[in-house]
């Protein structure tokens, strides 16, 4: 069961509506097939997951809407445990610090 607003959330560039020099920017990073790694932040409700989103379904396709979530715990050289949730698909891992 999924939230309303991510079953209504834009899956590809042709359908955002707002910032769309952004898009256009993040869709000529797609077809020059040079695409780095991005480290992607801002404030809550800024559009920052639907821009991945829509980045993703560019790159991967449909395989993109396939989300699995995983817990992975660390232990620090203090033996400190440390649980980090991700989550991701095939193609991709989201992390909230």
């Amino acid at each position: 069961m999924s939230l309303w607003c991510d079953k209504y959330r834009p899956k590809t560039f042709d359908e955002l509506d707002y910032q769309l020099q952004q898009a256009e920017l993040l869709q000529t990073i797609v077809a020059s097939g040079d695409f780095p790694h991005f480290l992607i932040f801002g404030p809550s409700g800024s559009g920052k997951k639907t821009r991945i989103t829509c980045l993703l379904h560019a790159l991967y396709g449909d395989g993109v809407q396939s989300l699995r979530i995983e817990n992975h715990e660390y232990e620090t050289p203090s033996k400190k445990k440390i649980e980090i949730t991700t989550i991701g698909s095939n193609f991709h891992i989201q992390v909230n610090p």
